[in-house]
């Protein structure tokens, strides 16, 4: 039988791409007026009651049509206003939130007076985001250039939760065990396990909510078909304030008000259900069994939580937003890799997933694939067959390099096997992790711009780092590298405790009781996740960008200090002067040098010498939870904001232009000896350098994929990607034209999703310098 996308399914896609997107200010008012009347409580009792109190009075809203209800607010894609975080930037900004060059957001006049009148003067120099101006601000913005510190205005997100214990307790049964843990407790963790039981009474009152919500509207519905769906996802929200799940339906029900729930308490990014073909495949193999479930019922509902997943954003400044550009939301679900032994893995449920990836082809969730040596053949080619549509799904993980890092790195064996993935491509332990993946990024080659001109910035002319010299006043190579190593361990240093002030904030101000009840170890500590109850307490940062460092220093090793074509004074007033009179300079650069990307062993080397040097020097410090750091090679969409603050660069890449895309991809348009000496060149990196995440973008051609020797040559491929350990690979199928095309005419292309960095957004809603770039990267015939 072949499985189809229902009626019920295009319309309910149909009517969610319909709504505008809005500013809400509703949940902020509850937590404003929760504050106000509870101020002489403990913080962690003011967030659960504000958790309380949102669950309880939130406008909610559904469609007749909805197999899977519930959201944060009643519109869909609607971006939250959360004043404990961040005000001031919302004070700065609310009005240009729908004029803004990247993720607009329509606003109400009436809410702008409000926010301005009611909200914002209670919260001014109290939110997170003040206090952590006020604390180390200055600091924090010295560094900038170099280093983006991120989790500053919001609460912490990048986080896999026990959906497990989520299903097999249900918030009953967690309420009760904090109960027992209550009774015993001492003094310190009372109001923790108070918060808790708190929270878990108002998702019970928000599924009854949900409950009374359906059957009073099927009392008006017509349709014989929805009135019947109405009054049975009644009976289940019912059932859920209740008891755990039993059933399939009931299993997908709970996992979407178990998210839901988590963006209220922090409106943060990048909560990840994991890996959910592994997870939710008893509650399947039972109904069907029973004979009340099949494929293509089980596919229905799949596809209607997927649409739920697409129905939350993240409203972040319009900074953060040049950085995470088109909504990367994050609800990452990895299917198949090994099991516990080693073994493969995959179930009826890890195709039913991919085919809902390939029905709806919509940003949300983030479809990751994991592969290893044994990976069956269905599994791979189904996945190649949705990559082939086009969606940027799924992307793929290799647990060859991926697990045995990740015990290098002190992650038990069986946690290991079982990774998913948080966010775009960040690796994570499921259930008991607090891996802090978004850190910070760290900006390698404005580090090197400083280094060649004195610490001074090209663009500005300010002194930013340390001053150990200039391009012309190196003798040799290894003086100017160990100048480099010296400014980064300048930045590094700041960086770590810029981390740590943001991480104190977090403590003091946006304790997360919910959150705390589904990471292990939390209960059993009586502590809540952002003071360290997590089991791994863990902190990323990002290294920006390798491929674009390769070059240049390849470049300079080569053409200046080896072959000595180009002089150290006339390359660094070349830098200095952007090129503008001396292009035949910035043509050698680009063309009598070779480039990472095309398995250039000394060139690639360069690359992995310096991301070796970043992460062993990381590895001395420890975050403010007492965990260690990991490094990632990943941007999000930051390669093009980051560009923005670097000069001209001996790789010949003019000023203020993007870096490179991804993370260990090459630089667009320099990796011109096709995708395996691509794979060749990334694989000369170290596994332990991607354990907070790596990302390889690559673009191929819609027709590779046409013929069943095409799908065959790719899967080939595939298998090498395994067998070189590199960690993560996604990609772009799509034409050129249609994305010029699409530039053109963006009422026509509304639905065109395309790969960023580590996610999927909607083409036409991205900045017109992110959509250039991704238009500029190379296309493959084949491989």
């Amino acid at each position: 039988m072949k499985l189809q996308q229902t009626q019920r399914i295009k319309t309910l896609k149909e009517k969610m791409l319909a709504q505008p997107r809005y500013a809400s200010i509703e949940q902020a008012m509850i937590i404003t007026k929760t504050y106000k009347e509870n101020e002489d409580k403990p913080v962690i009792l003011k967030r659960a009651l504000s958790l309380y109190n949102a669950l309880t009075q939130l406008e909610i809203g559904i469609e007749p049509e909805e197999m899977i209800v519930g959201n944060r607010t009643k519109g869909v894609r609607y971006g939250v206003v959360f004043p404990e975080a961040g005000s001031s930037w919302i004070e700065e900004e609310i009005e240009t939130l729908p004029t803004r060059p990247q993720d607009r957001f329509l606003v109400r006049p009436e809410d702008i007076q409000t926010f301005r009148e009611v909200i914002y003067p209670y919260w001014k120099g109290k939110c997170m985001e003040d206090v952590l101006k006020q604390r180390y601000g200055d600091e924090i913005k010295a560094i900038a250039e170099v280093v983006k510190i991120n989790q500053k205005d919001h609460a912490q997100g990048h986080i896999c939760p026990d959906v497990n214990k989520w299903l097999r307790l249900g918030p009953k049964g967690i309420m009760e065990e904090a109960q027992q843990y209550l009774k015993t407790c001492n003094d310190e963790a009372k109001d923790f396990y108070e918060a808790i039981q708190i929270v878990m009474s108002g998702v019970c009152t928000f599924m009854m909510r949900y409950h009374d919500l359906l059957l009073e509207e099927s009392k008006k519905e017509e349709h014989a078909e929805w009135k019947d769906n109405m009054i049975e996802v009644a009976r289940i929200c019912k059932s859920l304030s209740e008891r755990p799940a039993q059933t399939f339906h009931e299993a997908l029900q709970a996992v979407w008000f178990l998210f839901t729930v988590l963006h209220m308490e922090s409106n943060a990014s990048s909560f990840s259900p994991g890996r959910l073909d592994e997870i939710l495949i008893p509650y399947y193999e039972k109904d069907v069994k029973k004979g009340i479930l099949d494929e293509q019922k089980a596919l229905e509902m799949i596809e209607c939580l997927w649409l739920k997943f697409n129905q939350i954003v993240y409203l972040r400044n319009k900074n953060s937003a040049k950085y995470f550009a088109g909504f990367p939301i994050g609800f990452n679900i990895a299917i198949g890799g090994m099991d516990a032994h080693g073994n493969d893995y995959s179930n009826t449920l890890s195709h039913l997933f991919l085919t809902a990836q390939e029905h709806l082809g919509l940003p949300q969730p983030n479809l990751s694939v994991r592969l290893h040596k044994k990976t069956n053949d269905d599994l791979l080619k189904h996945a190649i067959r949705v990559v082939a549509k086009g969606s940027g799904m799924p992307q793929f993980f290799n647990d060859e390099s991926i697990i045995p890092a990740l015990m290098k790195s002190g992650i038990r064996e069986e946690d290991a096997k079982d990774y998913a993935i948080v966010g775009c491509v960040e690796v994570t332990t499921q259930g008991n992790n607090l891996g802090w993946s978004d850190a910070a990024m760290f900006n390698l080659n404005k580090a090197l711009e400083l280094t060649l001109h004195h610490g001074k910035c090209l663009l500005t002319g300010k002194q930013l780092g340390l001053d150990l010299g200039s391009l012309s006043t190196y003798k040799t190579y290894e003086e100017l590298e160990d100048a480099f190593g010296k400014q980064i361990q300048h930045f590094m240093e700041r960086m770590v405790k810029a981390c740590e002030q943001v991480e104190k904030a977090h403590i003091d101000t946006l304790p997360s009781p919910f959150l705390s009840s589904v990471i292990d170890d939390c209960m059993e500590k009586g502590m809540d996740v952002t003071q360290g109850g997590a089991h791994y307490n863990l902190s990323g940062i990002q290294m920006i960008q390798v491929a674009n460092l390769a070059d240049s220093l390849a470049a300079i090793k080569k053409l200046v200090y080896e072959e000595h074509r180009i002089s150290a004074k006339d390359l660094e007033s070349a830098l200095e002067d952007n090129f503008e009179h001396q292009q035949v300079i910035r043509t050698m650069l680009l063309n009598k040098c070779p480039k990472y990307g095309n398995d250039e062993s000394w060139v690639d080397e360069i690359g992995a010498k310096w991301a070796r040097f970043f992460q062993q020097g990381l590895k001395q410090y420890k975050n403010y939870r007492n965990g260690p750091y990991n490094t990632g090679m990943y941007t999000v969409s930051a390669h093009v904001p980051m560009g923005e603050h670097v000069g001209a660069s001996a790789d010949g890449r003019y000023a203020k232009s993007p870096l490179a895309d991804g993370g260990m991809s090459p630089v667009y348009g320099r990796d011109i000896k096709g995708p395996t000496a691509v794979l060749k060149s990334v694989s000369k990196m170290d596994n332990v350098l991607t354990t907070n995440g790596g990302l390889l973008n690559m673009k191929f051609l819609p027709e590779f994929f046409k013929t069943e020797s095409g799908i065959d040559k790719f899967a080939m491929f595939l298998r090498t990607f395994v067998d070189l350990e590199i960690p993560h690979i996604q990609f772009n199928v799509v034409r050129k034209e249609d994305l010029l095309e699409a530039q053109k005419n963006p009422e026509q292309y509304r639905s065109l999703t395309v790969r960023v960095a580590g996610y999927t957004a909607y083409f036409v809603e991205l900045a017109q310098e992110l959509q250039n770039e991704i238009i500029a990267r190379t296309s493959y015939e084949g491989v």
